[in-house]
C-alpha cells in the first residue's frame, strides 16, 4: 500500500488516496486532505460534515447517502460541494477518513 506524509506523520493510502486504516485518522489527514482539496481554511462547516460522516460510519459501517448527509448536516447539496470541491464522496469521506464509498455519497 502506497504512503503520503503531513506534518512527519505517515499515512498508508489506497489506489484513490483514502486512508488505509479509519483508525489512524487525526487532525494531520485532516491537514493533508485539506491540502489536497485546495481548501484554504477549515470552517465549523467543515468540521460539521466530517464529524457527521464519522459518526455515521461508526454507528452503521458505510458512508452516508448523499440526501442524509444534506439531511442531517442541514447543508444543501450544492454548499457541500463548495465546502468538498470534489464532492461529499471524494473529498469529504477522504477527510473524514473513511474508506471510499461504493455507493452514491
Amino acid at each position: 500500500m502506497p504512503t503520503v506524509e503531513c506534518n512527519g506523520k505517515s499515512f498508508e493510502v489506497d489506489e484513490d488516496g483514502f486512508i488505509g486504516n479509519y483508525e489512524d485518522w487525526n487532525q494531520d489527514w485532516v491537514e493533508f486532505v485539506k491540502g489536497e482539496e485546495g481548501i484554504a481554511e477549515l470552517t465549523d462547516e467543515h468540521h460539521k460534515v466530517v464529524t457527521v460522516l464519522r459518526e455515521y460510519y461508526e454507528k452503521n459501517g458505510i458512508a452516508p447517502m448523499v440526501r442524509v448527509l444534506s439531511k442531517v448536516t442541514g447543508y444543501k447539496l450544492k454548499h457541500i460541494y463548495e465546502l468538498f470541491p470534489s464532492g461529499p464522496g471524494k473529498g469529504a469521506c477522504k477527510m473524514a477518513g473513511l474508506p471510499k464509498p461504493t455507493g452514491c455519497v
